[in-house]
């Protein structure tokens, strides 16, 4: 785990993604609020790219939770049978289906409680259901988040709530809404878990990294 850096050099590595991308967006492929907790709740354990291929389909029948009720839970599992856990994330998406029908009227709330009180739902799907509709600058850590905070000394911390606390606490505020896609994204194309790209890195000049690559 690097030492957090200072104020200055936060800002200037994201002074650099804002110059190099100004307004990231998730790559999860999403209609509605409905559409993005469920692409959400199904990336656990896959792939963006295979959850959009999965539910390319799904939601074209299935864009509210009256239409995924109809469909039950073997027409839902027919649809993400290519995903990783889809028995259970079919039941789960059925679930949160139904709850947000009896006690929500249909709608997706934009609570943090409310939205983890849904099956399947934990607090980073509820970060980015929060931060990419409501555009609330909730910070969704995920693996790539935690790796490159530890590893640049953006945000270090021992656990996910740790580096989220330290996103909120570091980063200025002008960049919160769009840190945590910054920080995927670097970490998904460039700060990667074996064998990190530096050479192609905006910001290795900045990075304490040991163990950079050529």
């Amino acid at each position: 785990m690097a030492k957090q850096l200072d104020y200055h050099t936060i800002r200037e590595i994201f002074d650099r993604f804002h110059a190099a991308d100004p307004a990231p967006e998730g790559e999860l492929a999403h209609v509605n609020a409905f559409t993005l907790v469920v692409a959400v709740a199904l990336s656990a354990q896959a792939t963006d790219a295979g959850v959009n291929k999965a539910t390319r389909t799904l939601f074209q029948i299935a864009d509210t939770p009256e239409k995924m009720l109809a469909l039950g839970v073997e027409g839902v599992t027919e649809h993400i049978k290519t995903i990783g856990l889809f028995r259970q994330k079919a039941k789960n998406v059925i679930k949160l289906s139904q709850i947000l029908v009896e006690d929500y009227g249909g709608e997706v709330p934009n609570s943090r409680a409310a939205l983890q009180s849904l099956p399947g739902v934990g607090r980073k799907t509820a970060n980015v259901v929060l931060n990419m509709w409501w555009r609330y600058p909730a910070q969704a850590v995920d693996t790539h988040i935690f790796r490159v905070g530890n590893r640049t000394g953006i945000c270090p911390g021992k656990d996910v709530v740790a580096v989220e606390r330290a996103i909120e606490d570091n980063i200025p505020v002008d960049y919160q809404q769009h840190a945590h896609h910054w920080l995927i994204l670097h970490g998904r194309y460039i700060c990667v878990a074996r064998k990190p790209k530096c050479g192609a890195c905006l910001i290795r000049d900045l990075c304490p990294f040991e163990d950079k690559t050529l």
